[in-house]
């Protein structure tokens, strides 16, 4: 079983918002999925650059693991590029 952290636990340890916290929990949980559609159909970042009209330096800083300056809109570009499609679930605060 996975240990999940969330984002009000991951906010309190780097001391930032909980909506900040849970952003940085999206954003690798997206750039995980990518890294894994780009393995399984070999795109170059070249190629997901083309398709996501985002430049191939974005491209391979957010592939690196970069989440600084990289908004979700632009992991999103970069998910359909690499045929995926993002899912939201959102449920009650424990």
């Amino acid at each position: 079983m996975k240990n999940r952290t969330s984002g009000s636990d991951l906010a309190h340890k780097l001391g930032i918002s909980p909506a900040r916290g849970m952003e940085a929990i999206i954003k690798a949980q997206l750039i995980s999925a990518i890294i894994k559609a780009v393995e399984k159909h070999g795109f170059t970042h070249q190629e997901l650059a083309q398709r996501s009209g985002l430049p191939r330096s974005a491209v391979t800083g957010i592939l690196s693991g970069s989440l600084q300056r990289v908004t979700i809109d632009r992991v999103l570009r970069l998910a359909e590029a690499a045929k995926l499609e993002a899912e939201v679930r959102v449920r009650d605060a424990a």
